[in-house]
């Protein structure tokens, strides 16, 4: 597949430090305003020094790569997570680090798919976007945009990233990629990351939490997958919900796993339909992973009475991970292992870092 390039270095005499390939998927960020048509429109990535030149007093080499379609990031797919993870693949030795410019609507997934399909990732790859597009005044893209790109330049003093891992960066926070959830539709602050630290706060300086950086590791090889499962899906819990619902769910032809979004600490209905269904669903090699509707806390299953049998019949439990995470992480176990025991197994357990390890 072709693609529009366009190389940037910087206008500092002192030598190149690094190279970024920034990948622009489509998104709020990269809009301006038309004043003929009177409407937002993507705005040609030949004018980016014009659009933000400070780009080129950066001390690194920057080098933009553009889908042939830019999408709504809520058109995204599986297969563009599989495309952005082959061009990372393909570029991996030629470039020092990844910034994905995207949509903030649907970040904290691809982010989180990212994490996944990226095995042995060893550099940074740092999802960001905007609230407000960078063609207005107030906008929050040019601040996200840059510190982006300087902390996927980062390096530690033995010359090695200091960063190896998915994040999203937005409004002054770093956050692990899948560990984050979109929570403001309207401020700059869009992203939070409840149950786990932020990696990094950019404010007059760039201030690293490093005990929750994932380490570098000079041994580890990439390799990225290239399938994704879909026969998945949510169901999420709510006072009044049927058993005609829950059945039309558990009961979609082909359905290998569904994200159970519980209350609280995993709680559900104890109605005898429901755990009938649940069990069933089971029986028939149906993954049932518990996912708690907070933001924050983990699930505990067996800790009330409510989640007790969803403990006893199998139901797997998600921890403390977001839902954007838990539904990735279903597609890609599915993907790669056909025995539902091990993929149970592979979900109730931390693969990137995306949740912590269930306790009793």
């Amino acid at each position: 597949m072709k693609y529009n390039t366009i190389h940037i270095n910087p206008i500092s005499p002192e030598p190149t430090q690094g190279s970024v390939l920034v990948i622009y998927t489509g998104g709020t960020l990269g809009m301006v305003y038309e004043t003929k048509g009177k409407q937002l429109v993507p705005f040609d990535f030949d004018q980016i020094i014009e659009k933000v030149p400070e780009i080129q007093r950066l001390s690194f080499a920057i080098t933009f790569l553009s889908l042939q379609n830019p999408i709504d990031s809520s058109n995204i797919t599986p297969e563009i997570w599989i495309e952005l993870g082959t061009i990372i693949e393909r570029n991996y030795t030629t470039y020092d680090s990844f910034v994905i410019l995207h949509g903030t609507d649907t970040m904290a997934y691809t982010a989180s798919a990212l994490s996944y399909l990226l095995e042995g990732l060893n550099k940074p790859v740092i999802l960001t976007g905007a609230q407000l597009p960078i063609g207005v005044p107030r906008s929050d893209a040019r601040e996200n945009f840059i510190s982006a790109l300087e902390l996927a330049a980062a390096v530690a003093d033995d010359g090695t990233p200091i960063l190896s891992e998915v994040c999203i960066y937005f409004n002054s926070l770093l956050l692990r990629g899948n560990r984050s959830k979109k929570q403001e539709s309207s401020d700059f602050n869009a992203f939070h990351s409840e149950n786990y630290p932020f990696l990094a706060n950019a404010g007059v300086r760039i201030d690293y939490n490093f005990p929750f950086i994932k380490p570098y590791d000079s041994s580890a090889t990439l390799s990225v997958q290239k399938k994704l499962d879909s026969q998945v899906a949510f169901l999420k819990m709510f006072p009044g919900i049927t058993p005609k619902t829950v059945k039309a769910i558990l009961q979609i032809e082909g359905l290998k796993g569904v994200v159970l979004e519980t209350y609280g600490a995993g709680n559900a209905t104890t109605e005898p339909w429901f755990l009938e269904a649940i069990r069933e669903a089971i029986e028939k090699n149906i993954i049932v992973f518990n996912v708690s509707q907070c933001d924050g806390g983990r699930v505990t299953q067996g800790h009330y009475q409510t989640s007790k049998y969803l403990k006893e019949v199998g139901v797997v439990s998600g921890s403390d991970i977001t839902a954007e995470a838990a539904i990735t992480k279903m597609m890609y176990v599915f993907a790669k292992e056909n025995d539902p025991k091990k993929c149970a197994e592979m979900l109730g357990a931390p693969l990137r870092g995306e949740m912590s390890v269930e306790y009793s």
